[in-house]
């Protein structure tokens, strides 16, 4: 097992989920479980037959906290693996090849028949149990079987998603790479809205639950999501490639951002008619402005410019904290243009309700502001603004500002009229929560991409002097 830790902790910090870049992991195996093999398979194109799949749970001790992976692995003789591969994870022992399994047909058909005909998978002290969605007939809405080939989604910085080809509709089935107790929210709300006939979101297939050895006890348990899989909507763009083509054209793009706005609030409303609600009480309110001074310390550490702010900032934290708060329910948590699809005939899906996936999960499973999905979508609008201006040096930013500044405030005549609240960029809380987002921004830029910090910048500055409504 030595071998086996040493050569997954070579391979993990080059890759994007890998969460601690820039130094190796502490790995201890926690645990694995070995999915069953597809009967159906004949072993030919060496899709089984010599392959074991395996996957692997270890925990990275050298973060803090520790960080539980989920690591697929298709072990296959060396002498039938392309050396070429780039999906090669490494050798642990002479003669033994290991595939991420993500890119292997043994691993994927196993993963399938266990979302859509719920199979169960073991270990030591771990157990797999595939949970396919009520509506989904086993084996029948989207099989193994079915399957006309498996392709792995680029892109993703935290998770893995492979794409299937299968009847009568596509699949996609994400491979959560970051394990935590608790049911993970992108299954939960999504399954509920689908339930619930909401027309903004995909259609549920089902989704992995797993039982393995909990790291705080000698012998106990957690029980969390491995894994979820939906129908892929094929030949869409998400609504950060449509607002940028559009803002890059000078295109009106008030109509699209007012039907996102609208949405946006209809699925505000389904998840607090589904989703028990609170009032906000002082300890909320007292928790949520912690975070807000926690943060901006971090930032002005990190991005000096923003010390010159602080006063401003902390003035409209104040103002947000003493006003009006409504009831908090169920949020997105972690909305952008990138969460949205523009589905041709069908308006606005949304996706990826799993929130900030670094946030421990009993923060991303609680009630919290609906306003905070507006503020990030607000920023989400500014960004294609800022990008627009990076690209485009040359163009006068007064029209890609006043671009944003329509686009944002259509979002709002939209989210107001569907959800009956009424919005604008001066109220204090939005205000505070649209800030907030934009220190964050600002934390993240100087650490990933250091010529964007001034974004978040130009917005801090904007919302601490001229916290007017928009036009």
């Amino acid at each position: 097992m030595d071998s086996t830790l040493a050569c997954l902790a070579a391979w993990m910090p080059r890759q994007r989920w890998y969460a601690a870049k820039g130094r190796p992991p502490s790995l201890r195996l926690v645990s694995w479980w070995d999915p069953e093999p597809d009967p159906t398979e004949s072993g030919e194109s060496g899709e089984s037959g010599d392959a074991m799949v395996r996957v692997y749970l270890v925990a990275d001790e050298g973060s803090l906290p520790t960080v539980v992976y989920q690591i697929p692995i298709v072990a296959r003789a060396t002498a039938s693996v392309d050396a070429a591969s780039d999906h090669i994870v490494g050798s642990p022992e002479p003669g033994t090849t290991f595939i991420d399994g993500p890119f292997d047909p043994a691993f994927t058909r196993a993963l399938l028949r266990m979302v859509t005909e719920g199979t169960t998978a073991s270990g030591p002290r771990t157990t797999a149990v595939g949970r396919p969605e009520g509506d989904a007939p086993r084996g029948r809405w989207a099989s193994a079987s079915s399957a006309t080939s498996a392709t792995v989604m680029t892109g993703e910085q935290s998770n893995t998603s492979v794409v299937y080809a299968t009847v009568p509709i596509p699949v996609i089935c994400k491979i959560y790479r970051q394990l935590h107790p608790g049911l993970n929210p992108d299954i939960e709300l999504t399954g509920a809205l689908a339930a619930s006939g909401s027309p903004h979101v995909p259609r549920a297939v089902g989704w992995i639950e797993g039982t393995w050895p909990d790291l705080a006890t000698a012998q106990g348990t957690v029980t969390g999501s491995l894994a979820a899989a939906q129908e892929f909507l094929p030949d869409v763009e998400d609504a950060w490639r449509v607002a940028l083509r559009a803002a890059a054209a000078g295109d009106d793009f008030r109509s699209s951002a007012d039907a996102l706005g609208a949405a946006t609030a209809d699925v505000h409303l389904s998840l607090a008619a589904l989703f028990p609600t609170s009032v906000a009480s002082s300890a909320d309110r007292e928790a949520t402005a912690a975070t807000w001074h926690r943060r901006l310390t971090i930032a002005i550490a990190e991005v000096p410019q923003i010390a010159e702010l602080r006063a401003g900032i902390v003035s409209v934290y104040e103002r947000a904290a003493n006003g009006a708060w409504p009831a908090l329910q169920r949020v997105h948590g972690d909305y952008h243009l990138g969460q949205v699809l523009c589905v041709p005939g069908g308006g606005w899906m949304l996706i990826d309700f799993e929130g900030e996936p670094l946030r421990p999960m009993l923060e991303r499973t609680g009630v919290d502001l609906a306003l905070r999905d507006v503020a990030g979508m607000l920023r989400s609008f500014d960004y294609v603004a800022g990008s627009i201006r990076r690209d485009e040096p040359d163009r006068p930013p007064e029209a890609v500002r006043a671009w944003a500044a329509h686009a944002r405030g259509a979002f709002l005549e939209g989210y107001a009229r569907t959800s009956g609240v009424h919005l604008d960029t001066a109220d204090p809380l939005l205000a505070a929560l649209e800030l907030d987002k934009a220190v964050y921004e600002a934390i993240y830029e100087a650490r990933n991409r250091p010529t964007w910090v001034g974004i978040p910048l130009r917005a801090i500055e904007r919302l601490v002097r001229r916290p007017a409504p928009v036009s």
